[in-house]
């Protein structure tokens, strides 16, 4: 039987340690184009090694809860934002390390408009929009060298709603 791992909204504070969350919250930081663009600046640290960012579009099949979350993935040279390209919701699943592992995963729901960036070398589940359509920006790390690094669970985690 696998265990059960509850999905919150996502929340700036609880995700900081696995990496950015990149939505409209606070005060715009200036007015630009004659004061009527709001600019929310440098809301991700992209952070890359032995590379450069590069803009790619995914596309995703939508998911539904409860997921059976049976592999978890990280970057080690290069964090990694993914923009959804609509209003809806996403899930999003981060693990701290241990020792090399994802320790227990932690799993969240954006708030529409919301985004997110894993910091380098975070354990993280795959893209997983939860309605379609699931197209999303990615912003990440272009270059050679091994940047994935893949775990997959003896037991799976199954992740349902808070």
């Amino acid at each position: 039987m696998s265990a059960r791992i509850a999905a919150s909204a996502l929340d700036r504070r609880k995700f900081a340690r696995f990496g950015d969350v990149i939505d409209t919250q606070g005060a715009p930081d200036k007015r630009i184009n004659q004061g009527l663009c709001a600019r929310y600046h440098d809301r991700a640290a992209l952070d890359f090694e032995d590379g450069r960012a590069g803009i790619s579009l995914f596309d995703g099949v939508p998911r539904a809860l409860p997921l059976q979350l049976e592999m978890m993935e990280r970057h080690p040279l290069g964090s990694q934002a993914f923009v959804p390209m609509s209003l809806a919701p996403f899930l999003v699943i981060v693990a701290p390390d241990e020792a090399g592992r994802p320790g227990r995963p932690r799993a969240f729901i954006t708030a529409p408009g919301q985004g997110i960036n894993y910091r380098r070398g975070v354990w993280h589940g795959v893209l997983t929009p939860l309605h379609a359509p699931g197209l999303f920006a990615v912003i990440d790390r272009i270059g050679a060298g091994a940047n994935l690094e893949e775990h997959w669970f003896e037991t799976p985690y199954t992740i349902v709603a808070a």
